[in-house]
């Protein structure tokens, strides 16, 4: 175990005194149940596309590995650096993602994906966390009223990632990006009837979208009418009947077999049939101690950028996590997006490890120490 001295004034120990052990050990608590599920979910994989069984498992651990690195080298940061990050890091995942669908690949209808030599990115996850920053900074500056254009530039680069996320398309990563976006404005002193208005614009929105987007009105249709192709789904849903209370144990079930995307999108279905009821909840938990966590820290915090902040990382971490779950259970819509830490991917991996290790940062503690 780790441990050092309250004197101790190295980087490691002030870091440790400083960071939010419960969170850290939360997370760490995910990542395992992730290296379990990948362990019991890949191996079927790999064999359909003629692999090593544990092909899958080996590239995982690895891009743990570096999503580990990250999450402890960004969690070193004060929050200037973490800011100056922030606006680095937008400035170059922004034009990836303008990019995207002009030199990306088409993978089931949507173009998301840039093909790098040797790597494959999504800039979309990485936008992310970089911009629920960024926004929170140019929030801060807005209601510090310094003369910096702050709220138009905020409305600008807010304007610019949806488009280009809806030119994808991306329904999902555009209403989580205008959740987190209009949460933190909220939390900025955003008007109470400006927050009716917003409301009323994104129902407005969404059925604009069921009209423009095919991809979109089918998995509506689907989910409203339980009819068509509902077929990952269904197993879903027979994954956690078959695990009941405790389930069948890590190896021994078989939706694995049958879902396309058991190991990335609907992980969480081998988790409700391998580990039961149980420990679905279990792990539901620790996202929930995390978020709540989260705020729980901010109680006491001087800081409005550091207080939008975190709370745009902790609403994009929250949400992420609940729409995958909420999709697998037949609650949404199906939806392709991770289940954090442990579904399979390196993007959306290496893109949660930023906003973790953001998130960490922020909510150190920090004595006499101006942001």
């Amino acid at each position: 175990m780790i441990s050092f001295a309250r004197s101790d004034q190295s980087i490691l120990g002030r870091w440790w005194w400083t960071v939010d052990r419960w969170t850290l050990a939360a997370l760490a608590a995910i990542i395992g149940f992730g290296i379990l599920l990948i362990q019991a979910a890949t191996p079927a994989v790999a064999i359909k596309h003629g692999l090593d069984n544990f092909y899958f498992v080996e590239r995982h651990l690895l891009m743990l590995v570096i999503a580990v690195g990250i999450i402890f080298g960004v969690s070193l940061l004060s929050p200037r650096q973490i800011r100056w990050l922030a606006v680095g890091g937008l400035m170059v995942t922004l034009p990836l993602l303008i990019a995207t669908p002009f030199i990306g690949t088409e993978i089931k209808g949507a173009v998301r994906w840039i093909h790098l030599p040797g790597l494959s990115i999504q800039p979309s996850e990485f936008v992310k966390p970089f911009f629920a920053v960024v926004a929170a900074w140019l929030f801060a500056r807005q209601c510090e009223r310094k003369g910096f254009p702050a709220l138009s530039v905020n409305f600008s680069l807010y304007g610019t990632i949806v488009v280009f996320l809806l030119m994808q398309p991306d329904i999902g990563m555009t209403a989580l990006t205008t959740a987190m976006w209009l949460g933190q404005f909220f939390f900025a002193g955003l008007p109470l009837v400006l927050v009716g208005v917003s409301c009323v614009v994104g129902v407005i929105g969404l059925f604009a979208a069921y009209y423009t987007f095919p991809h979109f009105t089918s998995r509506m249709d689907r989910f409203l009418s339980h009819s068509g192709d509902t077929y990952q789904v269904d197993r879903a849903q027979d994954a956690f009947m078959n695990g009941g209370l405790f389930g069948t144990g890590p190896g021994a079930g078989t939706v694995k077999l049958t879902i396309p995307d058991a190991h990335a999108d609907f992980v969480f279905a081998v988790a409700g049939e391998e580990l039961g009821l149980l420990w679905c909840l279990v792990i539901i938990a620790l996202f929930a101690f995390i978020i709540g966590r989260g705020f729980w820290r901010l109680r006491h915090e001087n800081s409005l950028f550091v207080v939008l902040a975190t709370a745009g990382l902790l609403i994009e971490f929250g949400l992420q996590a609940v729409i995958n779950m909420a999709s697998t259970l037949r609650l949404m819509p199906a939806k392709g997006m991770t289940l954090p830490f442990i579904s399979y991917g390196g993007s959306s991996l290496w893109a949660l490890a930023f906003g973790m290790g953001m998130l960490l940062a922020l909510t150190r503690k920090r004595f006499g120490e101006r942001e």
